[in-house]
């Protein structure tokens, strides 16, 4: 599955304030639990952190993927955001992040999760496309610009 078809505008967020990881997993819970309202924002979180706590989500290149599988989710939902600053997120090459593409998905869609998790990571280390979602400065401009993305 394809990060266009599972991310909408009102978990599309530009230039957050975000300081350390656990503020922007935090940040990144609350704008989800506006969209899976059978979840409260402290079981997205926790679902985030349970998945940290096995290895850090940061890819490479300011990006990271944080992802949660949930128990009873009915169906995936993406949240993209970018920082004001790069933050510390213990990123496989040890560089400050600041494109978080995050995941909840349905514990029993191993596979989907997989595939989106891959599609996501190809689609980003392309270094003209994240030169171009770093210099969004909305998160309408953000959304359209993920939208039209192959």
């Amino acid at each position: 599955m394809k990060l266009q078809n599972i991310l909408t505008l009102d978990c599309t967020v530009c230039a957050v304030p975000a300081g350390s990881k656990k503020r922007i997993l935090e940040k990144i819970s609350a704008v989800a639990a506006v969209k899976m309202t059978d979840f409260s924002q402290f079981e997205l979180l926790e679902s985030l952190m349970n998945r940290e706590k096995m290895g850090s989500t940061g890819i490479g290149n300011g990006i990271a993927i944080p992802h949660g599988r949930l128990v009873n989710a009915k169906h995936p939902v993406a949240v993209l955001l970018t920082t004001q600053e790069p933050i510390p997120f213990d990123a496989i090459d040890n560089r400050p992040v600041d494109i978080f593409v995050a995941l909840f998905v349905p514990e029993d869609c191993c596979k989907d999760h997989l595939s989106t998790l891959q599609s996501i990571a190809k689609l980003f280390s392309n270094k003209q496309t994240t030169k171009q979602v770093r210099k969004c400065l909305s998160d309408q401009e953000l959304f359209e610009l993920v939208s039209q993305m192959d």
